[in-house]
């Protein structure tokens, strides 16, 4: 499945009311850690069929990144049936990313 971008326009119907669990990666293009961490988000989208995952760029939607305390990035949050149920910050191999899946 595609990575979606995610926009404080479209948060509501992409992720809280979303039926597959998310995992959202707040991102800048700046960001080294971001970069390390982008085609790992990648292969768990195009791996894991069960799960939405989206893309937020900090630059572009500092609003969400505000909402949901983003302070450092890069962040990865994890919402189930529209509720924050788990986040990390910092980059992580593969099989963190995963872990913070359930």
């Amino acid at each position: 499945m595609a990575v979606v971008t995610i926009t404080k326009e479209n948060f509501a119907q992409e992720v809280l009311q979303s039926e597959k669990p998310v995992l959202l990666d707040f991102w800048a293009s700046w960001c080294g850690p971001c970069r390390m961490l982008s085609p790992i988000v990648d292969e768990v989208a195009e791996e894991r069929t069960d799960v939405k995952v989206g893309k937020v760029n900090v630059d572009e939607q500092p609003e969400l990144a505000g909402e949901f305390g983003v302070m450092s990035i890069p962040t990865l949050l994890v919402f189930k049936g529209g509720k924050l149920v788990n986040q990390a910050v910092g980059a992580r191999p593969k099989s963190g990313v995963l872990q913070l899946l359930g």
